[in-house]
């Protein structure tokens, strides 16, 4: 175990600095803070909470900040976030913008069928756009603009869907996911979450 450890340290020390922190210090603060709902490498097992590896580093600072600042609230992340620092938040975004994703798989085929033709085409008799359109037709998202969404759990994404449909989660820039998300019935987010959750 000291080992592996102590070889990853390396590996940190030399791809360079990690937001101004030491590199002993950036997996410390995964593995103590994050590890325990998202996994060591950002993989979660936990279908209620997201898969942070290969996610965006931009993405992940500015939710980490919401979630201090209380724009985005959720009480046990607001706790997490509360304990880091600038430098912390760049360092641990850093870090598992720096992991490699794990695939997801679709529980529902039916479900991620219709999920796909919502994904690729958007509802055009609802007004509803493409997601492709701002997350990219493979789900990788745009670095800076819009997240990875590709392999995410379907539990988390549906319930991030209904918190945007709900008002709940309002930290999205320009209102665009509430607008989206009060426009598809349960059924959508569904069918939406399953196709996502086996996109790579």
């Amino acid at each position: 175990m000291k080992s592996k450890s102590f070889a990853f340290i390396l590996a940190i020390s030399a791809a360079g600095a990690w937001g101004g922190q030491e590199p002993a210090k950036v997996p410390a603060i995964a593995g103590q803070v994050c590890a325990t709902c998202h996994g060591a490498d950002g993989n979660s097992l936990i279908p209620v909470n997201p898969k942070l590896a290969g996610q965006h580093a931009g993405y992940i600072a500015k939710q980490l900040t919401e979630f201090k600042s209380g724009k985005r609230t959720n009480p046990v992340m607001a706790g997490m976030a509360a304990m880091l620092s600038k430098d912390d938040v760049k360092s641990v975004a850093d870090y598992f913008a720096s992991q490699k994703p794990g695939p997801g798989a679709a529980r529902d085929r039916e479900s991620a069928a219709l999920g796909q033709s919502i994904f690729r085409g958007g509802i055009p008799a609802k007004g509803i756009p493409s997601c492709s359109s701002c997350h990219s037709p493979n789900g990788a998202g745009v670095p800076a603009l819009f997240p990875r969404l590709s392999g995410q759990h379907a539990d988390y994404t549906a319930v991030q869907l209904k918190s945007f449909r709900a008002g709940e989660r309002a930290n999205d820039d320009n209102s665009v996911m509430r607008t989206v998300a009060a426009r598809l019935t349960d059924q959508e987010i569904t069918q939406l979450s399953e196709y996502i959750a086996g996109l790579h």
